[in-house]
């Protein structure tokens, strides 16, 4: 901070363990993610190259390493992984993977309705020399899981070697753990919460009120994804205190007016 005001929370350094931040990229020139980077690097814990956009995106190479240099994790979307798959393509994009010496991967079922027992086959083979995170919930409005069902997906991932597991809400943040409106599925994510260790979830909030309503009920250290690159600046002045929704949040009630 360039100041040190009191009665800011606490937020650990990098590499931390809990209030991860993961921004999705979704086609960031080379020189858009260094601006990124210049301004973002420090608060910005996983880079998300979305969906299938790293196909398509030119001097992938070069932008992956800008990510790498700043220190921050890059890993390809779980829709990638999903498109290879469904066309029996796996070996395939291991290589990928080893080509752009990725050490991340995501492994999804949002958009192919994968058999999750061999969602967790893939999440063991890949988690032998990579960190796997997986992405719990459908991408689809008639997929609609129970909060035992989601709470039974997120254990057994972690279980076959996830290191994180990934909470759907797409980036509309209208589906997953979130209503039509996209306001928070609170029947969800009590269950969730109450049955899986918070450090271990990473709650997808692309909407400030959503961000909102995760720091104000798990705290500044909450982890969060699917922040969009001009977003992090806003979402970390939310987790401190700096910004007129979480205002008073922090503050000792003594001071509070």
């Amino acid at each position: 901070m360039n100041y040190h005001l009191p009665f800011i929370p606490e937020r650990p350094p990098k590499p931390r363990k809990n209030g991860l931040t993961m921004v999705m990229d979704k086609g960031l020139s080379v020189r858009e993610a260094e601006d990124f980077m210049s301004v973002g690097s420090v608060y910005t814990d996983y880079v998300k190259l979305g969906f299938g956009t790293s196909l398509l995106t030119p001097d992938l190479k070069t932008k992956i390493q800008v990510y790498r240099k700043a220190g921050t994790a890059t890993y390809f979307g779980g829709t990638l992984f999903e498109a290879f798959v469904v066309r029996n393509m796996f070996q395939e994009y291991m290589e990928f993977l080893d080509r752009y010496e990725m050490e991340m991967v995501e492994v999804s079922d949002g958009s192919y309705d994968l058999e999750h027992g061999k969602k967790l086959e893939y999440i063991s083979i890949l988690a032998k020399n990579r960190t796997v995170i997986s992405e719990v919930g459908s991408k689809k409005k008639d997929v609609i899981y129970s909060p035992k069902e989601w709470v039974a997906m997120m254990k057994s991932e972690l279980d076959a070697g996830s290191s994180k597991v990934i909470a759907e809400a797409r980036e509309s943040g209208t589906i997953g753990i979130y209503n039509d409106d996209g306001s928070v599925n609170t029947e969800i994510i009590d269950a969730i919460s109450s049955q899986v260790n918070l450090e271990n979830v990473i709650w997808e909030a692309p909407l400030k009120s959503q961000q909102v309503w995760f720091i104000k009920n798990f705290g500044a250290n909450v982890n969060l994804g699917n922040i969009a690159p001009n977003e992090i600046i806003p979402l970390e002045s939310l987790r401190c205190g700096l910004r007129g929704d979480t205002f008073f949040q922090f503050l000792p009630d003594n001071i509070k007016h």
